[in-house]
């Protein structure tokens, strides 16, 4: 029997929230082919096997944060609660609050994704870490090639343009 859920579809649902890898609700719920209030509905009626760094509730300015985020802005419709985030942990205690074959194989591919992001960003420190000696090392003939190495490791920043008027300096304004 192949995967029901590809390692790369749980991957995706990964997002960083409080400085913590979680996986909303509604994403898990998707992997796990049922409704979000089911899932939500067996979380609450076992509180105590989702302590707080197993799960937790988004504040109401992380939800705005996050409707803006996904381009969601009707007020009719859509959830109503700021969504659960699961941390690893949280996504494993679930194995045992949902009780079937799918949620059994889901959470399989939930753990290896964790595993492989894990994996990555160790990768990263690691190479930084060889970055940092191999800079005490040589000459500042250097710089610009560690420079863009750097720039290339480094997180993409979001591309904002500028919001409302700048004066230009043709103008003497």
């Amino acid at each position: 029997m192949g995967e029901l859920v590809p390692v790369e579809c749980a991957e995706r649902s990964i997002i960083e929230i409080r400085g913590v890898k979680v996986i909303l609700d509604a994403d898990l719920a998707a992997l796990y082919d049922v409704e979000t209030k089911a899932l939500t509905r067996a979380v609450r009626r076992n509180p105590e096997r989702f302590p707080a760094d197993f799960m937790f509730q988004l504040s109401g300015g992380e939800f705005a944060h996050l409707r803006r985020q996904s381009g969601t802005s009707s007020q009719w419709g859509g959830r109503r609660y700021p969504p659960l985030a699961f941390t690893e942990h949280g996504v494993a205690m679930l194995s045992s609050v949902l009780r079937s074959e799918r949620a059994a194989a889901v959470n399989i591919a939930i753990m290896r994704a964790f595993v492989q992001l894990r994996r990555a960003l160790v990768g990263h420190e690691e190479l930084a870490r060889k970055l940092d000696a191999l800079e005490k090392r040589y000459d500042k003939q250097f710089r610009a090639v560690f420079d863009t190495i750097h720039q290339l490791i480094a997180p993409a920043a979001p591309n904002r343009h500028p919001i409302g008027f700048t004066p230009s300096e043709t103008t003497g304004l």
